[in-house]
């Protein structure tokens, strides 16, 4: 059996999470398939694995829809854990065909492309008036007062949650996000399931309002999908605006972040934007392959799967790393180096198949909009201090950007 024992690959390590794409070069040299013990899981390392495994459909995001716990040779969530457990497996992420498709489609009415491109004037103006704010201001970070507060509040304006009652989305967010996390502590469980909580009495009275006084946004337009008769329970509404709201954020921000702190390692790559903003459309696609914002997406075994003559049985996990499919030499030519003109470009931090990332087209519109007024109104942009890294392997990002103008 082909082991990471005695490889860097330590997710816990700080040093392995300040750079883990060396670690990832040792397990693509390792194997295309490769177990490790601390988690109990396979870890896939490479691109056209990665990619066809996320389109097989003998792996799944749950087993539940086929199998008890105790069928598939695993044990029950702690009791304690509930609420978490409850909002999380009714969202469309961890549900599979056919409850997936019939909430995907459901959702999927407000992430068409004209849908999309009918919120472009919005973000770039409030993208522009964040920046600004941080031009007035002389600098700050980057990270609460432009990468943050724009992508929370345009899939907020999507849902339908009024500006007052935001403050604690991303606090919300932050806390369920913790679970996602490889061996998640007691603590980060408990936050996790206090967020759980709240949240879902919040959006309850929020769908209970939207009954009584339907909108023009999200919320409204599932409530109203339902009483037409597509079957969406009040929880499928309350988990589906949690992960629109999670998945609608967390990934810009921390693509954002994590792009700009690679162009201002880059010099040349950054001198060379700002001469040509025509650039921006490549540079959002390379700085999503180069430090990607999610670096594992994991996958139960539903049937026994062969890969490179090994058998990962039934009740086996994998960890598909999507940071190391996407600095894949097989795939990417010289993967190390950032290059905002790449062109062939199949990077999968978006993932693929049944759950590619429905929110996709707008994440591109947000990460393009902040660079594009960044690059315009705030020409001499440059790091305060070297940021502190989040102690996070799987959800990669920065605690924080300090920047001058």
């Amino acid at each position: 059996m082909a082991a990471a024992d005695d490889l860097s690959f330590d997710p816990w390590d700080p040093a392995f999470v300040a750079d883990p794409y060396p670690a990832y070069a040792e397990l693509r040299e390792r194997g295309r398939v490769i177990y490790y013990e601390p988690t109990g899981q396979w870890l896939v390392p490479g691109h056209d694995d990665v990619s066809a495994l996320l389109r097989d459909r003998r792996l799944g995001r749950t087993y539940q829809h086929r199998f008890t716990h105790e069928e598939f040779g695993r044990t029950a969530p702690p009791a304690e854990q509930e609420p978490f457990h409850t909002l999380n497996d009714h969202g469309m992420l961890d549900l599979e065909p056919p409850d997936h498709t019939r909430i995907r489609r459901l959702v999927s009415k407000a992430f068409t492309p004209r849908t999309v491109e009918r919120l472009k004037p919005y973000v770039h103006r409030l993208a522009g008036d964040l920046v600004d704010g941080l031009v007035r201001a002389g600098g700050g970070d980057l990270l609460s007062d432009v990468a943050e507060p724009l992508p929370v509040a345009v899939i907020a304006e999507m849902l339908g949650i009024p500006e007052a009652d935001r403050g604690p989305l991303r606090p919300w967010s932050a806390d369920i996000c913790g679970m996602y996390e490889l061996n998640p502590s007691e603590e980060t469980a408990a936050k996790a399931v206090r967020a759980s909580v709240e949240f879902t009495a919040y959006l309850r009275e929020l769908i209970a309002e939207r009954r009584k006084e339907p909108g023009d946004d999200l919320i409204s337009g599932l409530i109203a999908a339902h009483d037409e008769g597509d079957r969406l329970t009040e929880q499928e509404m309350i988990s589906t605006a949690v992960l629109l709201l999670n998945a609608g954020h967390e990934a810009t921000v921390n693509a954002t972040v994590n792009g700009w702190w690679a162009l201002f390692r880059n010099p040349g790559q950054l001198a060379a934007l700002r001469a040509d903003p025509s650039l921006v459309p490549s540079a959002v696609e390379e700085l999503m392959r180069y430090d990607t914002p999610l670096q594992l997406f994991e996958r139960w075994v539903l049937d026994d799967i062969e890969i490179d003559g090994i058998t990962v049985p039934r009740g086996a996990e994998i960890a598909m790393l999507f940071g190391s499919a996407n600095h894949d030499p097989a795939v990417f030519a010289e993967p190390e180096r950032l290059d905002l003109t790449r062109v062939d470009n199949p990077h999968i931090s978006f993932s693929a198949g049944i759950h590619y990332c429905i929110g996709a087209p707008l994440a591109r519109i947000e990460l393009a909009a902040s660079m594009t007024a960044l690059l315009e109104r705030a020409p001499g942009l440059a790091p305060a201090a070297e940021p502190r890294r989040k102690p996070n392997f799987v959800i990669r990002g920065l605690e924080g950007l300090p920047v001058t103008v």
